[in-house]
């Protein structure tokens, strides 16, 4: 099947499916209750988490607080999967389904700017060197949301036919250098399994869409990502007699040039989006010698996983065919160590879930939107198990989007009081699953 026959069956599989009737009002009366009441705790777990931050891998004081809410909900509890994720599963009064919810846990090396009652003044030490740690990335009000989810699921235990499995997983923004993390390292220590997960959902806050609003996608809505490096290697010389050898700086230039040609000349843009950036290049220590060689490093984006490999291949064929041409090697190495695949939403599950999104948000506030080049390693999940993810917006609506803080930044900030639609929205999904595909 082509790209384009793909997106086209992709298309047609939303048009169909997105008229599927929910069998009932996944949200009723009591449901609705049930988030509206946890929506004033929600709001403040999520203060307190944003409060005190923690590094990737190093998420020990959270961890332990999500395990006590959990245990008090009645759950059976792990901890110290993937060195510090919680999970815990719920088993409703009847058979069913097997739902994954994932939020992760992990701040990032960002000092905080903002004047909040609340603001972070935690320090960690990321590379060697003492840091500001911060959520800079909402991955506080995620925690947060899924631990009202808990509460309101567990209140329903009796009427839910299926089993959820809520994953907190740590090390989203990368393991530290050395070791492993993330949602791949869950995957790999068997998160999918005992019981065997049968669809998975999870959503991100979103600085810049309005708060009370969700956004979505179906196919690919995050990007793969690869980090890669490009060893140039000549025969070093004289910088005045650059004759008597054979450059790599050159060289490396003309590979820099003809790797803009990959995603200007080979990928299909109208059908799906991709990045070939060199984010760092270094040789040479004078500026009279042709030093012996050259490293590159850089990140490749794509949207669509046949589109990735073929920009794996490109990078390779161009790196040794330009190297070639100008008398010198070359070493390719992809990934060097990161390693995403693209963040893709089942067409039928997320078609299958838009009502519910609706219903959860106000179907004016539900909108489809583009995909985005930066990375989540909730794609390690959703390549295994059917997935949908959303996002959820955090922007005050009082603030224009084009002076809103990016994720990452020190002024990163979040209005928390859309997080109830958070609850309510995986909530729903859940709700809708295990109505939807009940046995």
């Amino acid at each position: 099947m082509t790209r384009r026959s793909s997106i086209l069956v992709t298309g047609l599989a939303v048009l169909a499916f997105s008229s599927l009737p929910l069998h009932s009002t996944v949200l009723d009366a009591e449901t609705a209750a049930l988030c509206a009441a946890v929506e004033p705790k929600v709001v403040e777990w999520r203060r307190d988490f944003h409060q005190h931050p923690e590094l990737s891998n190093r998420e020990f004081k959270t961890a332990a607080k999500i395990a006590r809410h959990l245990e008090a909900l009645g759950m059976p509890v792990e901890t110290g999967v993937a060195h510090t994720g919680v999970v815990a599963v719920l088993e409703g009064g009847k058979p069913g389904p097997v739902v994954l919810l994932r939020a992760d846990i992990d701040g990032l090396p960002v000092t905080e700017r903002n004047d909040l009652p609340y603001a972070s003044s935690e320090v960690g030490v990321y590379n060697d060197q003492e840091v500001g740690v911060m959520h800079a990335c909402g991955h506080d009000t995620h925690i947060a949301i899924l631990l009202g989810v808990a509460e309101v699921l567990t209140a329903r235990r009796e009427t839910l036919a299926g089993t959820v499995k809520f994953i907190f997983q740590p090390a989203e923004e990368g393991a530290p250098a050395g070791e492993e993390g993330g949602a791949e390292l869950m995957v790999k220590e068997g998160v999918l399994t005992d019981p065997d997960v049968d669809a998975a959902f999870a959503l991100h806050i979103d600085a810049f869409l309005e708060v009370g609003h969700i956004g979505y996608r179906p196919g690919g809505i995050w990007a793969s990502a690869d980090d890669y490096k490009i060893t140039v290697k000549g025969r070093q010389s004289h910088g005045g007699y650059p004759w008597m050898g054979i450059d790599p700086i050159v060289t490396s230039a003309q590979i820099i040039n003809a790797l803009q040609t990959i995603v200007s000349r080979n990928v299909a843009l109208v059908e799906s989006a991709a990045v070939v950036t060199i984010g760092s290049i270094h040789g040479g220590v004078r500026s009279n010698i042709v030093p012996e060689q050259v490293e590159m490093v850089g990140t490749i984006r794509a949207l669509d996983p046949a589109v990735r490999l073929e920009i794996h291949q490109r990078i390779r064929t161009i790196a040794k065919g330009v190297a070639e041409s100008m008398g010198a090697t070359v070493e390719v190495q992809i990934p060097l160590s990161t390693s995403y695949p693209v963040t893709y939403n089942d067409a039928e599950l997320t078609a299958q879930m838009l009502p519910a999104l609706q219903e959860a948000a106000g179907t004016d506030n539900v909108h489809l939107i583009p995909a985005e080049t930066g990375a989540e390693d909730f794609s390690f999940i959703s390549q295994e198990v059917p997935g949908f993810y959303f996002t959820l917006g955090g922007r005050p609506s009082t603030t224009p989007r084009e002076e809103t803080a990016d994720h990452h930044t020190p002024d990163f900030i979040i209005d928390d009081s859309g997080l109830g639609v958070g609850v309510r929205a995986l909530t729903a999904v859940t709700l809708a699953y295990l109505e939807l595909h009940d046995h």
